[in-house]
């Protein structure tokens, strides 16, 4: 496996890598309104020799394709999303009040390029024996209200027909760039949103005996949601319910008739989400118990994120052919979910972690003061691209 060009390549293009997620850094877009960013990126592919590149699939979606000798076809996954954060300032923070690239979809995007531009020169020297898709997805982050994520859009639109084999990368934020992160199997979790409403009959704060307390009645319910997991499913099951928002009330001296609660459900198998999704409304039945009424709504999101072992197989052999010297650590990514669950659904595949940390802390996602260490950018690059070239050559 001669894979070392690649990997020098991918440093050489370090500035660039670092001046293209920098401009994204700069100009994040959210969920479903990535048109500056689809753009800008099918602008930049544009320029690579032999890319065939397609823009508005699936919505904002960038499909770019280099078709080799013949041979299987491998995907190269980035979303490019941003999130309703807004970010602490430094030198090329976001200029869009309360809009920030928190989650590392600016630096997947970057990789991606780079690891384009290094397979567009493989095909120009005719290495390449397949062909390459480069999927750039809109709304990794949100569902619409037709509860669709932007991967879902994209396969609908046909970016996934005849893939052999897919590969995403995210950045981890707790582990320093000379690691990467692998898992097989089931490796981030299901994601599933719930909406409750509590009703009771309110009544002034004074006389709390002539009326139903919708308060009180989710003191009733709160603690059977937190009881589910672990109840419910088997304690070895990795499965949790968050509580994200409550919402009732309106003065200090009035008891509230409704109570708003929602939320979100999060695991690894799919019986168990089916149990938790059908035990949470009988928590919020428990209102009923006391004269009240609980009514509980699921919306079903990603499925949990399963790893093809044979994928992962091969990026731990790039990996170390690469970067002989630095950690592959093994392990589930944790209860966060990733819509490339709905790809790898569709075809082998596998999302691995990059290790992203700074070396002045740890910044976690999704926080006004997420940031990476920018050296973790020719390396995706060059295990982007290693992973594929090695795809693409490696005889079954």
């Amino acid at each position: 496996m001669n894979l070392l060009g690649i990997r020098a390549r991918a440093e050489q293009l370090e500035d660039q890598l670092m001046t293209w997620r920098r401009h994204l850094h700069k100009h994040p877009e959210r969920s479903f309104q990535e048109k500056e960013t689809a753009a800008f990126v099918a602008q930049v592919l544009r320029r690579l020799p032999g890319m065939v590149v397609t823009e508005q699939v699936g919505g904002y979606g960038v499909v770019a394709e280099l078709a080799g000798k013949q041979g299987k076809t491998v995907v190269l996954r980035a979303d490019m999303d941003a999130l309703p954060i807004e970010e602490q300032p430094h030198s090329f923070a976001s200029i869009k009040k309360g809009t920030m690239h928190a989650c590392g979809h600016d630096a997947h995007t970057a990789i991606l390029l780079g690891a384009a531009t290094i397979l567009s020169e493989r095909h120009q020297a005719g290495l390449l024996n397949g062909t390459v898709r480069f999927l750039f997805q809109p709304a990794e982050e949100k569902m619409d209200e037709a509860g669709k994520t932007g991967a879902i859009y994209m396969i609908e639109a046909g970016a996934m027909a005849g893939a052999d084999i897919a590969f995403a990368l995210h950045m981890c934020p707790w582990l320093r760039p000379n690691a990467i992160q692998v898992h097989s199997g089931a490796s981030m979790a299901s994601f599933d949103a719930f909406k409750g409403t509590i009703t009771g009959s309110g009544g002034h704060g004074a006389y709390p005996h002539l009326g139903v307390d919708a308060i009180w009645l989710l003191s009733q319910v709160l603690p059977a949601i937190y009881g589910l997991t672990g109840r419910f499913s088997s304690p070895l099951e990795p499965a949790v319910i968050s509580i994200g928002q409550i919402h009732g009330g309106r003065a200090n001296n009035v008891i509230p008739e409704i109570v708003e609660v929602e939320g979100t459900i999060r695991c690894y198998n799919e019986d168990v989400r089916k149990k938790l999704t059908e035990e949470i409304s009988n928590a919020f039945s428990m209102a009923n118990v006391f004269g009240g009424e609980g009514r509980c709504t699921v919306e079903r999101g990603e499925p949990a994120l399963v790893n093809d072992s044979e994928a992962i197989a091969l990026i731990k052999q790039v990996a170390s052919h690469l970067y002989p010297i630095d950690r592959i650590v093994t392990g589930p990514y944790g209860l966060g979910s990733e819509d490339f669950a709905h790809m790898a659904k569709t075809t082998k595949a596998a999302l691995f972690f990059l290790g992203c940390q700074p070396r002045h802390g740890e910044f976690d996602l999704h926080t006004p003061q997420f940031q990476i260490d920018e050296a973790c950018l020719p390396k995706g690059a060059a295990l982007m691209a290693g992973v594929c070239a090695y795809a693409l050559n490696k005889k079954e």
